[in-house]
């Protein structure tokens, strides 16, 4: 791949994502111009999608995780809510595409996908190890957990306001003052 055909290729994905948090229909946008040239097919868009919300979402927990909070499992929860409000056309994709894939082939790419970000759930949440066969089902739980509290939170505060969050100081002085 030349550095001309990387940087179109993420243009292209880029406009997707776009079209994606536009519509809001769970509906690879394989219309929009140059998609099918540079993806090819359904399944090459949908794993690029899928590669970029799991990038995305492991940004999130580690970035969350980095504050050191006392309830991992809720900060992977909320980490996974606020990828889903950033990313929420593609997210919406997956969902679409997890429970009615085009064939067998793209069935069996969202089974293995989804059960690699359970299990990063899972491990980040502190409630699983990678070797462990259950992590999957316990990531399940995890992304379950945060799905209901993603839709029980308010709207997302514009992205150009920033929330200052406490300091691991800052909890700890409130949790001993408690």
């Amino acid at each position: 791949m030349t550095w001309t055909t990387f940087h179109r290729r993420g243009e292209i994905l880029r406009s997707v994502i776009r079209t994606a948090d536009e519509r809001r229909d769970a509906t690879l946008p394989l219309d929009l111009d140059g998609v099918t040239e540079t993806f090819g097919d359904a399944l090459s868009l949908l794993a690029a999608l899928q590669l970029r919300w799991h990038t995305h979402l492991a940004g999130r927990i580690d970035r969350v995780l980095a504050d050191e909070p006392l309830d991992l499992s809720a900060a992977v929860e909320d980490a996974w809510a606020d990828a889903a409000d950033a990313l929420p056309g593609v997210r919406m994709i997956l969902d679409g595409y997890r429970s009615a894939p085009l064939d067998e082939e793209m069935g069996r790419a969202m089974v293995k996908a989804t059960a690699k970000e359970h299990m990063m759930l899972a491990v980040m949440a502190g409630r699983s190890s990678v070797d462990d066969p259950a992590a999957a089902s316990v990531g399940a739980r995890i992304e379950e957990a945060a799905r209901l509290r993603h839709r029980g939170r308010p709207a997302a505060a514009p992205a150009h306001v920033a929330e200052e969050r406490p300091g691991l100081l800052e909890r700890l002085k409130s949790v001993v003052a408690a």
